[in-house]
């Protein structure tokens, strides 16, 4: 099993996709690469504590690769758009890609070259070492499946 942390705007919605693809076992969202220990939905949407919005995804890389995770979240951001997604602003909505394991770098930088081919402007999807983070309130928790009409910015048709 690996796992990375992914930040595409508002958490709901990658959750719900993410959760969704063949091979992926487990989801849940959180607060990720911020300066606030264990921060509160409230905190990180109100004030600077650096977190993003983020979803936490366990896959197994025997079912679907890193890269092909990476083809699938592709699909969902603006990775040129800083500190927006959708009609959400803030740096808590930032694009990211936090990873655990080091070797995965290199498949995540190959993936973000490729996908910078699509693009006149700069991506500017943070690509880093996942530094910390705090799982969200169980009110955010596949929050989509317990909201079936709950906002969300990502169009889920995209999983394939």
């Amino acid at each position: 099993m690996k796992e990375i942390v992914l930040a595409a705007g508002c958490f709901w919605g990658v959750e719900a996709y993410f959760s969704r693809i063949t091979g992926v076992v487990k989801t849940e969202v959180g607060y990720a690469n911020g300066n606030t220990e264990n921060p509160t939905y409230d905190e990180v949407c109100h004030m600077n504590t650096g977190h993003a919005e983020a979803c936490y995804v366990k896959f197994d890389d025997s079912v679907i690769s890193l890269s092909d995770l990476l083809e699938r979240y592709w699909k969902i951001v603006d990775p040129t758009v800083l500190n927006r997604q959708g009609p959400d602003t803030g740096a808590q909505y930032r694009t990211g890609i936090y990873f655990m394991d080091n070797k995965d770098e290199v498949i995540i930088k190959a993936s973000l070259q490729e996908e910078q081919k699509q693009y006149n402007k700069d991506i500017v999807t943070e690509v880093k070492p996942l530094v910390n983070y705090y799982r969200a309130e169980e009110v955010h928790q596949k929050y989509l499946e317990k909201n079936p009409g709950g906002y969300c910015h990502i169009d889920l048709s995209k999983i394939d």
